[in-house]
């Protein structure tokens, strides 16, 4: 998926490059590169997305990295 993304990009990149004005050659960069790739990535990380969530609904008692806990006796630092 990343050689497909990062060909695409270079194409859309010598497109850019090839338009007469920079405005243009912008707008041709963010509406056939940045705007469909960031939707390809959002759609396809959807398992990434639901596995990170159900990892943490599994372990609710883990906390953040850097968090203080008490734990009685003394204050432990995860």
């Amino acid at each position: 998926m990343w050689i497909v993304a990062i060909g695409w990009s270079y194409v859309v990149i010598l497109m850019a490059a090839t338009e007469t004005s920079f405005v243009a050659g912008v707008m041709t960069f963010l509406v056939y590169c940045m705007i469909p790739l960031s939707v390809l990535f959002y759609i396809t990380g959807g398992k990434r997305r639901r596995a990170r969530r159900a990892a943490a609904q599994a372990a609710p008692d883990a906390g953040r990295p850097g968090e203080r806990v008490e734990t009685g006796e003394q204050t432990e630092k995860y």
